[in-house]
């Protein structure tokens, strides 16, 4: 009570006052684009109409299927999303991996069946050293604990340092990243006829999550699901 006295919440977005920690506020709330309703079910992107009951992809994913089995994501990568995400990755705004994980567990609730172990995408050790934190990293600890799930954020690893993406073409973004992610051997027990939940904080093409995925199937998993904080969509 005295600590939230001293330093009442604050919105993540404006940092207006606002009712409870970790929370946005009305305005923030709004211009925040959250997906619901029918998604596409391996990149979570929304489909117009309803769910049937049949397994619904959105016409990227049937033209290039994904390696992953399902995936979900939270938010569209505009707006006030983006915001949050660029202050998460780039702006030292770590608090807001906790609303963010409970956001993502609200997108992922299909997918976190079989107890599965969630694993953030790597960042290659240069780019970790600049940054000072993998915010990758960052959402899959607090995923795992609000689902009171396992985490194992040293299980894969970037063995290679790829260009930026951004500007990239989809096939551009593939062959940069075709071999650039590796399983870590040390960890491959725990690999071992797995589910694993893949955690990043924006999907785009999907190339890196698909170097991520083929990375550990190569080392024994049963399946890989992924989960991201914010997804493009050309809508």
């Amino acid at each position: 009570m005295a600590v939230s006295l001293i330093y009442p919440p604050r919105c993540l977005g404006c940092g207006d006052l606002v009712d409870s920690d970790f929370g946005l506020c009305g305005t923030c709330w709004r211009e925040t684009p959250f997906i619901g309703g029918t998604v596409c079910e391996s990149c979570g992107v929304p489909l117009p109409g309803q769910a049937d009951g049949f397994r619904l992809d959105c016409d990227d994913c049937m033209a290039h299927p994904r390696a992953w089995s399902q995936g979900r994501a939270a938010l569209l990568y505009r707006d006030q999303a983006r915001s949050l995400v660029l202050a998460l990755k780039h702006g030292d705004r770590g608090d807001i991996a906790r609303s963010a994980a409970v956001w993502m567990m609200v997108a992922a609730k299909p997918l976190l069946e079989n107890d599965p172990l969630i694993v953030p995408v790597p960042l290659h050790w240069t780019r970790l050293l600049k940054r000072r934190y993998n915010q990758s990293a960052l959402l899959a600890v607090q995923l795992a604990k609000q689902c009171q799930l396992q985490c194992c954020v040293d299980l894969l690893h970037r063995r290679k340092r790829t260009e930026s993406l951004d500007g990239k073409t989809r096939e551009q973004r593939f062959v940069a990243l075709g071999d650039a992610v590796a399983f870590n051997r040390r960890q491959r027990a725990r690999l071992q006829g797995r589910v694993i939940l893949l955690v990043d904080d924006v999907m785009t093409s999907g190339a890196t999550l698909t170097a991520c995925t083929d990375a550990c199937l190569r080392g024994g998993a049963a399946e890989v699901r992924v989960v991201v904080l914010a997804r493009v969509s050309k809508r």
